[in-house]
């Protein structure tokens, strides 16, 4: 189909010279583009958010020299080893699965320090478990730990597609060795989305180590050899078992009663928006469900006026979970008589009490909803309307009257400057409007009360040449203003 839709453009282009072909070659394009967008296989469908079915999982082992200590009734790399050949042979018949093998500090002893001793052993390609299994087998401990450097060497491991997500498994018994900031490279590179929130296992090592790691990826502190087997098969779950969540949007009686609003799952470590629904509940009440991977930490947004945020939260792989929010809502309506009077209509800013942070603008004439909570309200007309202490409470419907203008008809007999002030009822006056000085004559809408035009002649030789007039304006009404002065 797109084939043809080309031959046509093709073809248009060649004979746009001849203006009865080219309106039937254009009838041809629009025809097969209704096609793709209104077909029912068109891929102009909706898509189903959820984490691609697909996954690259590499295998980043430590083999420094520390991994020679005992453990148990073996050796560290000897029981890491034993662990990763069993996983690894257990996860042939996955066809959604490509493994690979990075070792870090095998090639070169202790005593070089050679902080660039990290190789891809087995790149992803399908059925490599023998391969890996193998190379497994012939590894031994000997060097430093580049941890940071290896990260930076894993990134370029994984083929740039997004049909498949890229996980990590670091398994190592010490912390970074060579001056390199495993943190920084790993938040860097997930900013990047070469690869999801990595794995990180420790293999005995010791609890303040942990703080070294946080900010890696996710840890898990293997104390013994049954720890780690343990931590193994909780990984498989997070990486590769379907994990669905559903979302309870309480009120403030702790009542899932809210609904039909956009929630956002962000990446906790780079902030990106990953998953954007907006909730649905069915006809008994009840949340659907939606799939998110569990590899991840998320910032979860409900997106109220303000927002609800739920930060740093962590889904176990393979269950389904609910996940509860308090987002109780209320509604703000605002209404004017007159207010088409205003050349650009009227809009309102809607900010939280006794706060300068503006939320929202609402325009007069519409309904929004806000949490429940107590607002100022701003609205912009001329001078400015202002309502404090507003109260929003749950399924209920705030209404704010605004008093409708009237008209101010400005006649002037040459161009000059001036301005226009609101006289308040203990005298005090605000300006509220400077005049444009290249103009004549100039129609406002302007509320209700009391105010004062000061206005001076651009050719008036002197100050005291300013006249001034004080008027009142009523909703509804037309006021004709004019000076003489010139």
């Amino acid at each position: 189909m797109y084939q043809t839709i080309n031959r046509h453009f093709f073809t248009v282009n060649r004979k746009k010279s001849d203006p009865q072909y080219s309106w039937q070659a254009l009838y041809a394009v629009g025809f097969f583009l209704c096609l793709i967008f209104f077909s029912p296989n068109s891929k102009a469908q909706v898509q189903i958010q959820k984490p691609a079915e697909k996954t690259r999982m590499l295998f980043l082992l430590d083999a420094s020299g520390s991994m020679y200590a005992e453990w148990g009734q073996s050796i560290r790399m000897e029981v890491a080893k034993k662990m990763l050949i069993n996983m690894v042979d257990s996860l042939r018949v996955d066809n959604n699965l490509e493994l690979a093998l990075r070792v870090y500090g095998h090639q070169y002893h202790l005593r070089y320090k050679n902080c660039q001793d990290s190789k891809l052993e087995v790149p992803f390609r399908r059925n490599n478990h023998d391969e890996i299994i193998s190379r497994l087998r012939q590894v031994q401990p000997q060097g430093v730990t580049p941890i940071a450097y290896s990260l930076e060497q894993a990134a370029q491991d994984f083929r740039v597609d997004p049909a498949y997500r890229n996980v990590i498994i670091i398994i190592t018994d010490g912390i970074e060795s060579c001056g390199g900031d495993p943190c920084a490279v790993s938040q860097s590179l997930q900013g990047k989305n070469i690869f999801l929130k990595p794995f990180v296992i420790g293999l005995g090592m010791k609890e303040e180590f942990e703080k070294e790691f946080s900010c890696v990826g996710q840890y898990y502190d293997a104390k013994d050899v049954a720890q780690f087997r343990q931590v193994l098969h909780k990984v498989l779950k997070q990486s590769l078992e379907e994990t669905t969540v559903s979302i309870e949007l309480l009120d403030v009686e702790n009542q899932p009663t809210e609904t039909n609003v956009n929630v956002t799952f962000y990446n906790s470590i780079t902030r990106a928006p990953l998953y954007d629904f907006v909730h649905y509940r069915d006809a008994q009440g009840k949340p659907d469900s939606v799939m998110v991977d569990p590899v991840l930490s998320y910032d979860v947004v409900v997106n109220t006026i303000p927002p609800v945020l739920k930060k740093d939260v962590t889904f176990e792989g393979g269950q389904h979970h609910v996940l509860d929010i308090q987002s109780p809502q209320g509604t703000l309506a605002l209404y004017q008589n007159g207010h088409t009077e205003y050349e650009n209509g009227v809009r309102a800013l809607i900010k939280r009490n006794q706060r300068n942070e503006i939320l929202n603008i609402q325009p007069v004439a519409t309904q929004e909803k806000y949490l429940i909570g107590t607002y100022d309200v701003e609205v912009l007309t001329l001078p400015k309307t202002i309502f404090t202490d507003v109260a929003i409470s749950q399924r209920q419907t705030t209404r704010l009257d605004i008093p409708g203008p009237g008209i101010l008809n400005i006649n002037l007999v040459t161009q000059g400057f001036g301005s226009i002030y609101k006289i308040h009822d203990n005298g005090f006056q605000e300006r509220i409007k400077d005049l444009e000085s290249e103009k004549t004559q100039m129609t406002l809408a302007i509320q209700p009360g009391h105010y004062k035009l000061v206005f001076r002649a651009r050719n008036a030789f002197g100050s005291k040449f300013t006249e001034t007039k004080e008027f009142t304006i009523d909703t509804g009404t037309t006021l004709n203003l004019r000076f003489f002065n010139k």
